[in-house]
């Protein structure tokens, strides 16, 4: 029993430092309750802010639901896989280095081990627009819950646009 319990909990400790979020933390910029609950903690969606880190002048707005209750609140729910965002051009656009189609930009765990939330980036040369693909993954099977969201690169003031196809590797 005591082995049992010796295993439990070191699966608890390794698990928590995987709940962390694996890039910077976005600004949260509200949540909105979506179930109510007596006694203990509302579902709600959460609208989260993040800035692209290799694009300066380029924010993306996410919204992940959060599962309430008790087990939501300790972490040991899964997150169900919907999300969606927006992406704008909210200065000029500085495409700080190279990357690949689909770069991933932002990630965050959704679940104790097996499910995350990504965020990555890719060039439509031809238009030259940003584009963005926000989706949820499992480790055992993929999940078709995802959003797209496009940026068209324009002038900012005197600063010429930059075109994407330019920083593609």
């Amino acid at each position: 029993m005591k082995k049992l319990a010796a295993a439990a909990l070191a699966c608890l400790v390794l698990a928590v430092p995987a709940m962390a979020q694996e890039a910077d933390d976005p600004e949260l910029i509200f949540k909105k309750t979506t179930v109510w609950r007596l006694l203990s903690p509302d579902a709600k969606l959460a609208t989260y802010a993040i800035e692209d880190p290799g694009v300066a002048g380029v924010a993306c707005y996410f919204t992940v639901p959060e599962i309430g209750g008790w087990t939501g609140w300790a972490g040991f729910a899964e997150e169900t896989s919907d999300v969606s965002i927006a992406c704008r051009q909210v200065g000029p656009v500085v495409i700080k280095e190279k990357f690949e189609q689909g770069h991933e930009i932002y990630r965050q765990r959704r679940s104790l081990f097996f499910k995350k939330m990504q965020i990555v980036r890719g060039c439509d040369a031809k238009h030259n627009v940003l584009v963005y693909l926000s989706y949820t993954d499992k480790l055992i099977e993929g999940s078709p819950k995802n959003s797209t969201s496009s940026v068209p690169i324009m002038p900012w003031g005197d600063a010429p646009a930059p075109k994407c196809g330019e920083f593609l590797q």
